[in-house]
């Protein structure tokens, strides 16, 4: 699988309906589709399912069903790292508090406070089979909506470029754009194929994102004056296709460096 050179047939998307990516990994991403077109690939449309309830419901909520309990009692006595600050910071607030958030900061933004709520934790034993048996349909439904589309491979965004000093840890939504494989337990690798340029830099300055909340404006102060610093896009494949999914990099990796040359 990994020595073949059958033509693939590739999923690929732009943004996945939380996350909306920066103009130079939108930019690099349909580089890539360009480059695999012109090596005989077939690329067609893919939308991620439900990406935006997915990244709460399933997945804040999977990492932090004990409402933070484990991760903050193994900081407890040592050094944080101050880009994890403004995280630890929340995660510490009391349940009650957290409520209070959640409900004064409805009105005024569509994501923060459904993440405070998922951050409260689960609070019973059913909740929690429950959240997994969510987890296990939603795995079968993706596998089922990729083989509707007969798509061997995802081509996706990756989350970048490097933020600025500091915005990691106020940062987190983008992680939608891998996190996901993470939940779906599907294999994905990450492939740097470009650098941000003056004109990436230019588009950026009317980046509004998807929901033009906060996180969509600290996400561009975040990869603002990036000019130089590599980009990436991120291959995944099916569950036990390991070597496809490397296959599918190394096609990428190759058609990148022979434009290059």
């Amino acid at each position: 699988m990994y020595q073949s050179s059958k033509p693939l047939r590739i999923g690929y998307f732009e943004n996945d309906g939380y996350s909306q990516p920066s103009p130079s990994i939108i930019r690099s991403l349909r580089e890539v589709k360009a480059l695999l077109e012109q090596a005989g690939h077939t690329l067609v449309p893919y939308e991620p399912l439900r990406v935006n309830q997915v990244a709460i419901k399933l997945i804040t909520s999977g990492v932090f069903s004990d409402g933070s309990t484990s991760m903050l009692q193994k900081l407890k006595g040592g050094p944080v790292d101050p880009c994890l600050k403004p995280q630890v910071k929340l995660y510490s607030l009391p349940k009650w508090l957290k409520r209070i958030l959640v409900f004064l900061l409805k009105p005024f933004s569509p994501r923060i406070p459904s993440v405070l709520s998922a951050l409260c934790g689960i609070s019973t034993i059913p909740e929690i089979w429950k959240l997994h048996a969510a987890v296990e349909d939603y795995i079968s439904e993706t596998v089922a909506h990729w083989r509707k589309h007969n798509i061997d491979v995802l081509l996706c965004p990756m989350i970048g470029p490097a933020f600025n000093l500091l915005y990691c840890g106020r940062l987190t939504s983008l992680s939608s754009l891998t996190m996901l494989y993470n939940l779906l337990n599907f294999p994905a690798g990450a492939v740097t194929v470009s650098t941000v340029t003056a004109q990436d830099e230019e588009e950026l300055k009317h980046f509004r994102g998807i929901y033009q909340d906060y996180w969509d404006k600290l996400y561009k102060q975040a990869v603002t004056g990036a000019e130089g610093l590599p980009l990436a896009v991120q291959c995944v494949a099916l569950p036990w296709q390991d070597e496809l999914c490397l296959r599918f990099m190394k096609e990428v990796e190759q058609l990148v460096k022979h434009k290059k040359n």
